[in-house]
């Protein structure tokens, strides 16, 4: 998103005009460094700020929480990018947002609202998951700040039913409303080309949105679910077979209760018992309304099913066993910002791991 000098200040601080800035409590405002002043007018002007993550890798939002009494300058600092490193915390997707306004950067935008990004889609992206999650509704306004020289005309053609429009157009010598008549996203729109495996290995938390909204029952096959079906040796594909194997391991799954606390497991077989290569992950903060059979669920559905599963509902925790450390990592990596029962659940490889042949595992402090 291309950073302006001249001109900037005074497009950035026009927003604070805006009737819809001054009625908003709770901004989400991009990251981007064009967008800097708009972050600092908006906690000058004591709103909730919140900023989403870099390319959504850690999460979703972030919320600038600023020190007590902070100085003009402290405010200063913390709206740059730096200052979101330093004073904010994590927003997930249960995190009960609810955005008035929203803010986002452009590389271009014409006077109809229609607006170019740097064409990776995150903007886009962010605001369906706003969408999914409720945190925006059908008439929470879009504003970006441009140059002046960003505002031109855009075909309608190059504009797809998952790009984002705009209500207001900042620049440094004009404010645009565009009264935009075209529908701005639903929510995600899982099958388009935009969203694929490889994104959402890269985006936890759009992989946990995903699971939430199958259980629901909406369609979320992506595109490249449909071209694996005629390769049967694509990584979807090898994934599929990966499940089926994982579907045997399931079958000998059993459970031994003892009050609400009890292990279940595959026969382990004794090359990978006495090796000394397993390796135990951690995963707490689990409600106490949801089942093991849910875990496993997702677990399955996350292609992370673990040799055995051991389950402490009473302690809402859980610890999962799996052959190796690379193995572990890999299923730390996939369940990160997996949400189940409307909580985030905390996924890390167990402080304690269990010594060779050890049956109990340790608990997690």
């Amino acid at each position: 998103i291309p950073f302006f000098m001249q001109g900037s200040h005074q497009a950035c601080g026009s927003i604070k005009e805006l009737d819809a800035f001054k009625r908003a409590s709770e901004i989400k405002v991009d990251p981007d460094k064009p967008l800097e002043g708009v972050r600092l007018a908006a906690l000058q002007a004591r709103k909730t700020l919140l900023v989403p993550t870099p390319r959504l890798r850690t999460g979703l939002f972030n919320r600038i929480v600023p020190p007590s009494g902070a100085t003009k300058e402290i405010l200063r600092i913390c709206a740059t990018s730096q200052g979101i490193k330093e004073y904010s915390v994590p927003v997930g997707l249960d995190g009960k947002a609810r955005v008035d306004l929203v803010v986002v950067g452009s590389v271009a935008v014409s006077e109809k609202g229609w607006r170019i990004g740097k064409g990776e889609g995150y903007a886009d992206m962010e605001y369906a998951m706003m969408v999914s999650m409720g945190a925006v509704q059908e008439d929470t306004p879009v504003v970006t700040v441009v140059h002046d020289c960003q505002v031109v005309d855009i075909a309608e053609e190059l504009l797809g039913d998952h790009d984002l429009t705009v209500d207001y157009i900042l620049t440094p010598t004009r404010t645009i409303k565009t009264n935009c008549k075209r529908p701005k996203p639903q929510g995600i729109i899982w099958h388009k080309a935009s969203v694929s495996y490889e994104m959402l290995e890269k985006i936890p938390i759009l992989k946990s949105l995903r699971y939430r909204e199958k259980q629901t029952g909406k369609d979320v096959s992506l595109q490249d679910e449909h071209s694996d079906s005629a390769n049967a040796n694509t990584p979807a594909a090898l994934n599929e077979k990966a499940m089926a194997e994982n579907t045997r391991l399931q079958a000998a799954m059993g459970s031994a209760q003892i009050g609400q606390h009890y292990v279940e497991s595959d026969s382990l077989s004794p090359r990978l018992e006495g090796s000394g290569m397993i390796t135990t992950v951690y995963v707490g903060n689990i409600p106490p309304s949801v089942r093991a059979s849910e875990l496993k669920c997702a677990l399955r559905e996350f292609h992370a099913t673990p040799l055995r599963l051991n389950w402490q509902g009473a302690q809402r925790r859980a610890f999962l066993d799996y052959k190796d450390k690379a193995t572990a990592e890999s299923a730390v990596s996939s369940l990160k910002g997996l949400s189940l029962g409307g909580n985030t659940l905390r996924v890390e490889l167990a402080k304690n791991q269990r010594n060779k042949g050890q049956v109990g595992i340790n608990s997690q402090k």
